[in-house]
């Protein structure tokens, strides 16, 4: 994949993490008074396109203050130890249910590997590298954090995961979503450019009543757009977190939908059929190009794990 450098002329940059496809997950750079800070990181191959961005304004290893995760799901955190062993003066910010699981990610493997399946997941991320304890910062709510001569606010987030927490950027006035905001590939943009956006379930600590509290705390503070890991900047915010919080919901009306009609069945395989419908219907409602069998394969791994995520919550 060609390395793309994007400005979005703030102070914060965005490059293609390489994590399977193109424009499926972005890192995020944050550069201010020769100081940087990178959200998310895909896993260990994004850590060439790092150096290359830090590169291209140039900086070296030594300007990076922060590497900080928006929660431990590996296609967010999977390159954390690498990042840690490449920028010598960085310190390790992510959520305190998270922080030991990236000291000794052991268990977090093993619980990635349940997911996604031992030889994917080894595939995907290859072998995880702990973060150094004394390198790490546990985050507090509305923690703040000091970025060359900008904040960066901290906030916890529960609804995709409890230990998820998003980024203010004061400076830009940007919040850095991880998965809270949902998802969006770019491939189903409408023809005049609107993102579509989706929201992302997954296994196993998905709350809808947390999720919405943590979507509308973001829009309390009035960003001017939102960065999202898949795929970076939205806006405006407001009509989006709309659109995604109403999809949400039907999400859960499926769900218990798909409960009722499989009896003592399994119910997996027709919550993937429910979601599926659902997915190309609100698609095509927004003026997507794609034809309705490239939307099923474009997101068909979501929908699978969406679909799992759902139903751990609804049978809780």
């Amino acid at each position: 994949m060609d390395f793309q450098l994007i400005d979005y002329h703030n102070g914060i940059y965005a490059f293609d993490a390489g994590y399977v496809r193109h424009q499926l997950a972005a890192v995020h750079m944050i550069a201010d008074n020769g100081r940087v800070a990178f959200i998310d990181n895909g896993s260990n191959a994004s850590l060439p396109r790092a150096q290359r961005a830090l590169a291209a304004v140039g900086l070296t290893a030594a300007a990076v203050d922060y590497v900080i995760v928006t929660h431990i799901h590996l296609d967010h955190a999977g390159g954390s130890g690498a990042y840690m062993q490449a920028f010598p003066n960085a310190k390790f910010v992510v959520h305190p249910r998270g922080a030991r699981h990236m000291i000794d990610p052991t268990k977090l493997m093993a619980a990635t590997a349940e997911v996604y399946g031992k030889d994917n997941a080894l595939r995907l991320y290859g072998k995880l590298i702990p973060v150094p304890a004394e390198r790490v910062i546990e985050t507090s709510d509305a923690q703040v954090l000091l970025l060359g001569k900008r904040e960066l606010a901290l906030y916890d987030c529960p609804g995709h995961a409890k230990h998820h927490i998003f980024i203010h950027d004061r400076t830009a006035n940007g919040i850095f979503t991880g998965d809270t905001f949902g998802i969006a590939y770019r491939e189903c943009d409408s023809p005049d450019g609107r993102p579509f956006i989706f929201p992302c379930p997954t296994p196993s600590q998905f709350d809808p009543v947390d999720w919405r509290d943590s979507v509308e705390r973001m829009i309390a503070l009035n960003p001017e757009a939102v960065y999202l890991t898949h795929f970076s900047r939205l806006a405006p915010p407001r009509p989006l977190a709309a659109a995604m919080l109403h999809r949400l919901d039907e999400c859960v009306r499926l769900a218990k939908a798909a409960l009722k009609e499989a009896g003592n069945g399994d119910a997996q395989p027709i919550l993937m059929n429910k979601l599926g419908a659902f997915l190309v219907s609100e698609a095509r409602a927004h003026g997507s190009a794609l034809a309705d069998e490239e939307i099923r394969k474009l997101w068909a791994m979501d929908i699978d794990l969406d679909a799992q995520g759902l139903l751990i919550w609804a049978q809780g």
